[in-house]
């Protein structure tokens, strides 16, 4: 069957791909959903290692024709990453447009219904498609989450919904959810997603095992990146949140 005549969820609006460090990319789109009975409208990020000339994508958004050329411009994409619960709407396109290996969380590994998907779960200490890189495992959650750092310009972390950085509402807002989400807490710096925080439940221990870290540079499923003094603005949220 031609990629054409299956179901996908369609692309959405986004930007271009920003090159961030050396071979790592962030692009911003949006994303529509319902939660809670109410239509959301909001961006999210898909960061894109490359290694050699392969692509890893991470936290996949769904690019246009247009950013689909300029991300095989980029290299070969060959693996597809899920760091979070509340993500993963388009890694089955992603999967069966380039035949990408899916690394996904322990208990989420069932999502993809096809046999045809080479399925990997994530686990610290275990294999990852990049090169100089680590995953960590929240433990305490009700819902899986990871992040990965990356061993590069003094630690680089690419998280998903639990570390964010929206500093304010941006153009894949609607004016519905900018207000609500104002009224939430979402817009603030080196924040920990509020929406997560209910939905995962996490203790205070990963925080701390997150904030004893190296780390400088944060890129997140949602919001700018932080760069250079992440590790800080990050352990201040923790001690605000946590108290540790």
């Amino acid at each position: 069957m031609d990629q054409a005549d299956k179901t996908f969820a369609p692309a959405l609006a986004h930007g271009d791909i920003e090159d961030v460090f050396s071979d790592v990319f962030v692009v911003s789109g949006a994303m529509e959903t319902v939660l809670m009975d109410m239509d959301w409208k909001f961006s999210r990020n898909m960061t894109v290692v490359k290694d050699g000339d392969r692509l890893v994508l991470i936290n996949a958004v769904r690019l246009d024709e247009n950013g689909l050329a300029s991300l095989e411009k980029l290299g070969k994409v060959t693996d597809v990453m899920r760091l979070g619960a509340l993500h993963g709407r388009d890694d089955a396109f992603y999967l069966d447009r380039y035949g990408a290996t899916y690394w996904t969380l322990p208990g989420l590994d069932k999502d993809i219904d096809s046999d045809a998907v080479n399925t990997r779960v994530l686990s610290e200490g275990g294999p990852l498609p990049i090169n100089n890189a680590s995953v960590f495992l929240f433990q305490t959650t009700q819902i899986p989450e990871a992040i990965i750092r990356l061993e590069r310009d003094g630690g680089i972390l690419i998280a998903c919904d639990a570390l964010q950085n929206w500093i304010s509402a941006d153009e894949h807002f609607c004016d519905a959810s900018r207000e609500r989400m104002e009224g939430m807490g979402f817009f603030t710096p080196a924040n920990v997603g509020p929406v997560w925080m209910q939905a995962a439940a996490p203790g205070a221990e990963d925080f701390k095992r997150l904030g004893s870290m190296t780390f400088q540079h944060a890129l997140c499923g949602h919001g700018k990146p932080v760069r250079d003094n992440a590790h800080e603005a990050y352990t201040q949220t923790f001690d605000r949140l946590f108290g540790h």
